[in-house]
Formats: structure tokens, sequence, C-alpha cells
């Protein structure tokens, strides 16, 4: 019989094993099954931090049930256009089910993927098709991989253990705030991409949807062009998964003049925000964030019209290049699995309205975007470096043109540039108004050394692809919106539940 312990407290300097020597007493008995539900750290009184755990253990072996998924009938042809979180854990789900997905993916595997980034970083040539936010994994590959999530989807559980299953660390099952690291990543999209291929699944990389074949408003397949040879072909499906993320715009466009319905949304718009590492641990630790992990923070602010708050936090980690399209700059953040750098980074995120941008046109936010981020091109020199100013600086309109103890991490480069001048005036107006505030609960955020590296707009995507309760396309059918990019999911953690349960609703369609 399974015993299960919660609100176990153990101090930060002991060892984990000490929970093993307590299942044993509580037992009397040797442990032959033992188990961490949860693991979560209480930092309340800096004084006495500690961490809290809920386990499970028994006396005997106890065997762990495996998930078991009923088999689709006949053969029908699925087509997932994206590799991202949604697209991948859609395809995982299908393959479960017995389905042979087609998987669209507009960039490069994550090897190739890996050399273009690093080629845009060093040589500053970008490839348009394959980038950070373009390519197998989606955006997601190169931000952390944080699986967090603010949302109680009943598909999060099988999110994270699809993630153990092909090698992210088994602590993720248990962790508060569980992340998997990029350099994780890698191994584990590969492992995702040789089980999908071993069970039938197909992938067809360097490929873009640039057109749907459609009768009768029911969608019949796709045309699609590969974008290293310029070939072009169409490929028949009985329904087509569209897991594009927040940036294909081009591809948004062609759904739009398809006819498939669609409205804009609102977002946000901001900056990364970083500090040195160990000025966040004192803050949230004091003298004890030498025994822990690197601290991380989650602030929200009211202090001017718009909502101030930070996003996607990357502990120990670095400011990296996100441009998509040529002549914009876009940044965002990654962490490491060991989250050991020196610098810490947060997107620093205000809130606009439709109104803000023209809400009577679909595509209005997308130019908003655009616009900043060539504002942003041209500020940092116009060769993909990214414009940069310390936070004193920034609240006292001035350039200094020089940084203090946090040097930035982005790895194209900063030129030092008024970001005051790349923002629009309300964005500028609410982050001054929001830094200090958010200081009163962070001491030191509002440090005048913090740097602000512009310009993050690609948080969420400004369209929304509309479904219905069956989740297809309101007014095509056979066609799946689905994850971040059709609006109905934000990170890593939501996108993929989002297409997990498309992947459920497919199945029962055909089933």
């Amino acid at each position: 019989m399974i015993k299960r312990l919660d609100n176990v407290k153990l101090p930060i300097t002991r060892p984990e094993s000490d929970l093993l020597k307590l299942a044993a007493r509580k037992l009397g008995a040797p442990v032959k099954y033992f188990k961490i539900i949860k693991k979560s750290l209480d930092a309340r009184a800096k004084s006495n931090i500690f961490w809290v755990y809920s386990i499970a253990f028994s006396k005997t072996e106890e065997a762990e049930p495996r998930p078991e998924y009923k088999k689709v009938r006949g053969n029908p042809k699925i087509a997932i256009v994206g590799s991202g979180p949604s697209g991948l854990m859609c395809a995982l789900r299908l393959i479960d089910h017995g389905f042979k997905p087609v998987i669209i993916e507009r960039g490069k595997p994550v090897e190739d993927r890996k050399k273009s980034c690093e080629l845009f970083n060093g040589s500053h040539i970008l490839d348009p098709e394959s980038n950070i936010q373009f390519g197998e994994g989606g955006a997601g590959t190169f931000s952390d991989g944080k699986l967090n999530t603010q949302t109680r989807d009943g598909f999060n559980r099988d999110v994270l253990e699809y993630f153990v299953k092909f090698g992210a660390p088994g602590e993720i099952l248990y962790l508060n705030k569980p992340h998997v690291g990029s350099d994780n990543l890698y191994n584990i999209l590969r492992a995702m991409r040789s089980h999908i291929i071993s069970h039938g699944g197909e992938f067809l990389f360097d490929t873009r949807v640039d057109g749907l074949k459609v009768e009768d408003g029911t969608l019949t397949g796709l045309k699609i062009k590969n974008t290293r040879t310029g070939e072009e072909s169409e490929i028949l499906c009985d329904c087509a998964v569209f897991a594009i993320g927040h940036s294909a715009r081009d591809t948004f466009k062609m759904l739009h003049a398809s006819g498939v319905a669609m409205q804009s949304r609102d977002f946000a718009v901001g900056v990364r925000i970083e500090h040195l590492a160990s000025q966040i641990g004192f803050a949230q630790y004091g003298k004890n964030y030498v025994n822990l992990p690197a601290a991380d923070y989650k602030l929200v602010s009211h202090a001017h019209e718009r909502t101030v708050f930070t996003f996607c936090m990357c502990p120990g980690g670095v400011v990296i290049p996100a441009a998509s399209e040529e002549g914009g700059v876009v940044v965002n953040g990654m962490s490491l699995y060991a989250r050991d750098g020196v610098n810490s980074n947060s997107a620093l995120m205000v809130q606009l309205r439709r109104e803000d941008f023209g809400s009577d046109d679909l595509f209005a936010g997308m130019r908003f975007q655009r616009e900043i981020e060539r504002r942003a091109f041209e500020a940092g020199g116009g060769n993909y470096m990214a414009p940069a100013i310390t936070y004193g600086d920034f609240a006292n309109d001035k350039c200094s043109g020089s940084f203090g103890e946090v040097t930035p991490t982005y790895a194209v480069g900063v030129r030092c540039a008024p970001i005051n001048q790349v923002l629009p005036k309300i964005v500028v107006e609410a982050l001054k108004a929001a830094v200090p505030d958010m200081d009163r609960r962070l001491k030191g955020f509002a440090s005048p050394h913090a740097v602000l590296t512009g310009v993050e707009t690609r948080f969420s995507s400004p369209v929304r692809i509309l479904r219905n309760s069956l989740l297809q396309s309101v007014s095509m059918k056979n066609l799946y919106p689905c994850g971040e990019g059709s609006g109905y999911s934000g990170g890593i953690t939501s996108s993929a539940a989002d297409g997990i349960r498309t992947a459920e609703s497919i199945f029962e369609r055909f089933n």
C-alpha cells in the first residue's frame, strides 16, 4: 500500500536523501518504492528558507501505470503545419492513436537550425526561414524550456510526461517551476523526431505552406514550396492542423486571403531587462542565495493605466536575437539547464489595446510590431545589433553611451542608444512608472545599472484564427487552428497542451 506525506519541510542545507530515511522511519521497514510528487521552495522568511515536498512510498515495488490509447480506424491523412510545441505534441498524441501524420516545417531540423542561429550571431546573416522563430521546436527551442504555466489544463501532466519520455530530467514532473534548458531541448527534439518517423510519421523540412486546396468550404489539401529548391507541389489531406506560431506573418495573410476567419488581438510589447544574477538572488533569498538555484521572479505593476508585467524570466540566462524578418531587431531570452550565467533577464512588457494600433484593420497589429522592430534595427546601427541602455539613462531621458556593472549579453552585440525613441510613447511612460513600483517588491529591480535591450515584440500573436467547439476553423472544415500562433495559448506548456487537445479532437472525429 502506497503512503503519502505532504508538507514535508527540508532545510536547504540538508540532502534530499533524508526524505528516503524519513519514509523508512514511517514504514518501519526498507523502502521499495519512493517517489517525489511535488517540490517547491518556501522563501517567505529569508532567515529560514526550506524546501517543501510531497512524497509517496511503499514497502513493496509498485508498477507505474502506462497509458493506453485507442487506435484509429483506417488511415486518415493528417497534415501538421509547424513543429513547435503544439505541432509536435499533436503529432506525438496522434502517433499514440495510430495516425501517421505529415509534419510540414518551413525551417530546418534542429541540427541545421542551430547552425543558422550561430551564423546569424557571428556574421549577422539572417535566414528568414530558419532562425529563432522558425524551425524544429519552434520559438521555445531557444527560450529556456520553462514548463510552468498558470493554466489548469488537464493535459499539462501529459506534456511533462512526454518531455521526460524523450529525455527531459525527471524532476520536471514534480518541481513547482520546471524547466528543461535549451541545451537539453536540442536532444529531446531529435528523440521526438526519431520516434515519430519510426512510427510512420513524416517530416517535410524547408517546406512552407503557400496556399490551400479548398472544395465547397472544405480543406482538401495544401500547396507547398520547398524553400531551398523553389519546387512547388501539393499534398492532399483529410485535415490539417495549423500550429504556425506567432511570427508566421505571411502564413496569416495567406489564410486570410483563402477565406479563413480571423480577428485581431490585444498584445504586449517591451524590452528585456538584465540584472546581475547575484543581485536577484540576494534580493530574493538574502545571503542564502549561494546555496540555492538561480533565483527567479514574477512581477506585475498597475502604477500606470497600462498593466506592465515580467514574462519568460531567465535566471542565469542571456538575451538572444529573435528576428525572423530582414531589417528588424527582436529580442528574447534563454537559459541553459544549469542556469549559471552571470546575468538574469526577463521580458518587461506593456499591455496594449487594439485601439493603440488600429482595431478596424486585421493586420494593423502586425504592422505595428514590424514598425517598432525596424526602428530598433536602425537605432542599433542597421546590422542587427540591438539598441540597449541602462535603466538609469532610460529613466532620465539621456544616453551616456556606456554601461555600468551589468554587461549586456545579446549575442549579436548592442549599441548604446535611446530606446525611449524606439518604443511608443505610452510604452515608455508605462515602463518609467512600473520599474520603481516593481522595485518595492524586488529590491534592486530599479538599479540604474540594469540594462534594457530592445525590442520584445513577439510576446503573442497579433491575430486569432477563430475555431469552434470541435477545434475546427469556424469558416473552413478540416482546418484546425492550434497553439500560440492561433491565439489559443501562450508559452510552451499551454501550447503543447493545446496540441494534445487538438489531436484528441481529431481522433474522436475519425474514430
